[in-house]
């Protein structure tokens, strides 16, 4: 196999690689509310553990470190406030609209990305982009409407779910406009640790102040899984999706990245029988194709 294409294979795996680690989130945040997790707390331990994960590896490269000014303030305090952010809403976006339900709402960010980044980055929106949007908002509706939360302990409602799900989708999407700035200046090794070393400390004093300081995992099975969290869903996927990203170009890393969903989806039936109705199935298919079709379209205005 020629070594052109041999790199390109290995980048493609390892995108969705990223995407099918990334879609074991709700599945395994699923069996903590099993385990008596709070809500607020697994979002806490999961990227605390991942910082631990990224100090350990800081200590072997100390270039790690060595950010500016900006760097702190802008990524660590702006980026780290987003992941906070997302950790809380995601969780609860989870518990009341199930497993599907919030990946499909989570994907509702790269529809954000392209309408904000007009404004913010001065980027063209296309006919095609705007088609492409309304079809991964119609679809993430369908996926929560035929969805299930089957298997949560949790009492989040729905609407507090969706409320969940669309903040997840916005922080996310904030975090996506961050890292165009970012990554290019500091690289994705140190925007991943301003980001997630401010949020954790943004979680401790938020929940700390909010008199909701999170207790730590009670069972063995617990912290097994929020160690699985952070292992997986933090570092190693991270570091799979950036490994595509030097083989590959950002977009097909992109919408290999978009399994996540069917991949929540598939687990969260077969873990805890969250079943899919034929509808939400064809919504989390809309969402997927809107996606994946709005960064193909982006690869290909790119080009001309």
């Amino acid at each position: 196999m020629p070594s052109d294409r041999r790199t390109r294979l290995v980048g493609y795996i390892c995108a969705l690689g990223a995407g099918s680690i990334w879609g074991t989130t709700g599945p395994l945040s699923t069996a903590l509310y099993a385990q008596g997790a709070a809500i607020t707390g697994i979002g806490f331990w999961r990227v605390s553990i991942g910082l631990v994960g990224l100090l350990l590896y800081g200590l072997f490269n100390r270039d790690l470190f060595k950010v500016d000014r900006l760097g702190w303030l802008l990524v660590g305090l702006g980026g780290g406030a987003l992941v906070a952010l997302f950790e809380v809403a995601y969780q609860y976006a989870i518990s009341g609209a199930g497993v599907a339900g919030a990946a499909a709402l989570l994907y509702t960010a790269p529809v954000l990305v392209a309408l904000l980044a007009r404004p913010l980055l001065g980027e063209r929106l296309s006919r095609l982009r705007l088609v492409l949007a309304i079809l991964v908002m119609v679809g993430a509706t369908l996926t929560v409407r035929g969805g299930s939360t089957a298997g949560v302990a949790a009492t989040t409602s729905l609407v507090a779910g969706v409320v969940g799900g669309v903040l997840a989708a916005l922080s996310y999407a904030g975090t996506t406009l961050l890292a165009r700035f970012a990554v290019p200046r500091y690289g994705p090794a140190r925007v991943l640790f301003l980001e997630i070393g401010g949020g954790v400390l943004i979680l401790f004093f938020g929940l700390l102040f909010a008199g909701r300081f999170p207790d730590r995992p009670q069972t063995a099975d617990a912290w097994v899984y929020i160690v699985m969290l952070a292992a997986g869903t933090v570092l190693a996927a991270n570091v799979l999706f950036f490994n595509a990203s030097k083989r590959i170009d950002a977009a097909p890393t992109a919408v290999a990245a978009t399994i996540e969903p069917v991949v929540a989806a598939l687990l969260a039936l077969t873990l805890f029988g969250q079943r899919l109705s034929l509808t939400g199935w064809a919504g989390l298919l809309m969402v997927v194709a809107g996606v994946a079709g709005g960064y193909l379209e982006e690869a290909e205005s790119k080009e001309q």
